[in-house]
């Protein structure tokens, strides 16, 4: 499914709108180039998700944890170099655990992924606008593209 958003406000819409839908254990995969709105998307889906924290790029930490009723676990896999960095830092606890995870450059990190997640592959078409194909891998991720529909 493809996704033309106009505007930063219908980039926001429509990740408070899947914000909304997530659940504990849902992967969301956020691929594009630099300036995408990658993070820009991260922060409108936590709002859905009810997280009143700031959210900024953990570009520098690799991982961000935000708590709500949802908590909510933020990648940047820009910086690693291998799948095995995926697996030495622990990441599984967090793919299998109670919380929504986003991976920025998700791309990256492929082979690593769960069996299961919602991939956004983002492509700035202007200075505002945004093309937003949606690609579910997996049984939970084909209920939430329906979902999103």
């Amino acid at each position: 499914m493809k996704i033309h958003l106009k505007d930063v406000e219908e980039t926001e819409n429509f990740g408070l709108a899947l914000g909304k839908l997530l659940k504990p254990g849902d992967v969301i995969c956020l691929n594009g180039d630099l300036g995408a709105g990658k993070t820009t998307l991260t922060k409108s889906i936590g709002k859905g998700m009810g997280i009143e924290d700031y959210i900024t790029s953990p570009t520098f930490a690799i991982i961000n944890e935000y708590y709500g009723d949802i908590n909510l676990y933020h990648f940047d896999t820009y910086r690693l170099e291998t799948d095995e960095d995926v697996f030495y830092l622990g990441f599984d606890e967090y793919f299998y655990g109670n919380g929504v995870c986003i991976i920025e450059w998700a791309d990256k990190i492929k082979n690593a992924l769960p069996e299961d997640y919602l991939e956004l592959n983002i492509t700035r078409r202007g200075e505002l606008e945004r093309e937003i194909e949606v690609v579910a891998v997996g049984e939970r991720s084909e209920k939430l593209l329906e979902e999103l529909k």
